[in-house]
């Protein structure tokens, strides 16, 4: 079996990997990155695209004063009772790294729009991503590629090599065939969540969450699934954004997902946000928020009602649709609304979808822009109709419902929605260096880190913007030791 050797090795080319990368790069190493997709980009690419952090010149021009020890304070307002769950020491670095991570992205070309507000931050701290999340891809990439980053595509890692108890490489599968990797400074693995792993979904939350599919469909957990071969643990495997209902995304993506990340573009958008007349930038800001986003459970409260395929109501609403959601008819269902629904879906405070710190999208906001899945007809057997669905089916459902009887329409369905899982908390035990840990008593693994989702270690990272903020800080800080690690054993 052919054998490559360089001196870091990265698993994994969404974020986390390519932060990774760079920073090994930058300070001399030969990195080889190996992303199992066509294309690099990972769940960074499907993320709405938010980093949270302070200190960065976006609060500075309006005036905030802030730093990383209260946004350390603020972060177990999102936890909850799950706090005693958080690894504190984790959290710190994520805090206490972001200002300087924040430049270090502005560096690499990417822009942001913000900050925006989100309780229970004190501050307004969350940036949005101009003109959308693949930007992120698009600039690291690039700085990747300027310093001599190796990335190999369609290269699925199988397993780590060991020798004794230092791993010093992977075997995988690469299109000319299985070969062997080695890295003198060590194998870091950014390979991302597994919100689309059946067995790990299993194992952690149970059959039914095994079930629902993942936003991203290669989130499969290949590093959790390598290290614990190893003896790693994962921590937090049970935590999740999901299972949730999300409308399906259109066959063609909207133009906003379609721009290209161009500096001056992304200026000129950040531009635009602050100066623009709020009438004419909202239909731009429509286009995104009627795209793939989930329905507000508001709907549901309020009488709405959830049916199938065939126009039954498959449980009540509000005992987790979304876990049911899987057993029926395309794995897909249709939100019903009656006339005085969709009158008070038309304004504040009852919106439709949102996405944080940007607008809301009521009932003629997905009008005009979703005609795939937005369905109106005067009566429920012409609405039944349209859908393909047995009349008598849909009559039954509103009957003993807040949903008005047939003939006083109009009615709306919305749909086709799906149920998935964002992404999830389970990554391995990792130390403050980002090495995995192994054994009963926590040893750590010498010649292997993780980062990102990969490696969350306990980390509790509910609240916009977390996710991606430690994706970038971990990567550049396992990169970064594994370099050093690298120059030692030279």
């Amino acid at each position: 079996m052919q054998t490559e050797t360089c001196d870091v090795l990265v698993v994994g080319g969404g974020g986390s990997g390519l932060a990774a990368a760079i920073e090994a790069a930058e300070r001399g190493a030969r990195v080889v990155l190996l992303e199992k997709n066509a294309q690099l980009g990972g769940s960074t690419a499907w993320s709405i695209g938010s980093v949270t952090a302070t200190r960065t010149p976006h609060q500075r021009r309006k005036g905030i004063a802030d730093d990383p020890l209260h946004h350390w304070e603020d972060m177990p307002g999102f936890a909850g009772d799950l706090d005693p769950r958080d690894n504190p020491s984790l959290r710190r670095i994520l805090c206490d790294e972001m200002p300087e991570t924040f430049q270090w992205l502005l560096d690499s070309g990417v822009r942001f729009m913000g900050p925006m507000p989100e309780p229970p931050h004190r501050q307004p701290r969350m940036h949005n991503v101009l003109p959308n999340s693949r930007a992120f891809i698009y600039h690291l990439s690039r700085r990747a590629r300027r310093a001599g980053v190796d990335i190999r595509t369609q290269v699925h890692v199988q397993q780590l090599c060991r020798e004794g108890e230092v791993v010093v490489g992977v075997q995988a599968q690469t299109p000319a065939g299985e070969r062997v990797f080695t890295a003198r400074g060590g194998v870091v693995l950014a390979a991302g969540d597994f919100t689309n792993s059946p067995a790990l979904k299993a194992r952690f939350m149970g059959p039914r969450e095994a079930q629902v599919e993942a936003v991203n469909s290669t989130a499969t957990g290949d590093g959790q699934h390598m290290a614990e071969a190893l003896g790693a643990q994962i921590l937090n495997g049970d935590l999740a954004l999901g299972p949730e209902l999300r409308f399906m995304a259109p066959a063609q993506e909207n133009f906003l997902r379609r721009l290209p990340p161009w500096g001056w573009l992304a200026e000129l958008m950040a531009w635009s946000v602050d100066h623009v007349p709020a009438f004419i930038l909202r239909p731009f800001m429509m286009k995104f928020l009627t795209t793939a986003l989930a329905p507000s459970l508001g709907l549901f409260e309020q009488g709405a009602l959830l049916v199938n395929r065939r126009g039954e109501r498959f449980g009540a609403e509000s005992d987790s649709p979304a876990l049911r959601l899987p057993e029926q008819p395309d794995k897909q269902a249709f939100i019903l609304l009656d006339a005085r629904l969709g009158q008070t879906f038309s304004s504040w405070p009852n919106f439709i979808s949102t996405a944080p710190g940007i607008a809301y999208a009521y009932i003629d906001d997905y009008r005009r822009n979703r005609p795939d899945v937005f369905h109106e007809a005067p009566t429920l057997e012409a609405l039944a109709a349209q859908l393909g669905m047995p009349a008598g089916a849909l009559q039954a459902a509103v009957a003993g419902t807040r949903i008005a009887p047939a003939g006083a329409g109009p009615y709306i369905a919305l749909g086709p929605v799906r149920a998935v899982f964002v992404h999830n908390e389970g990554g391995l035990r990792v130390d403050t260096s980002h090495r995995v840990l192994v054994g009963p008593d926590a040893k750590p693994l010498d010649g292997l880190y993780a980062a990102g989702s990969t490696g969350q270690g306990g980390l509790l990272l509910k609240g916009h913007g977390h996710h991606l903020a430690w994706a970038f800080v971990s990567g550049r800080r396992a990169g970064r030791l594994a370099a050093q690690r690298a120059t030692g054993a030279a």
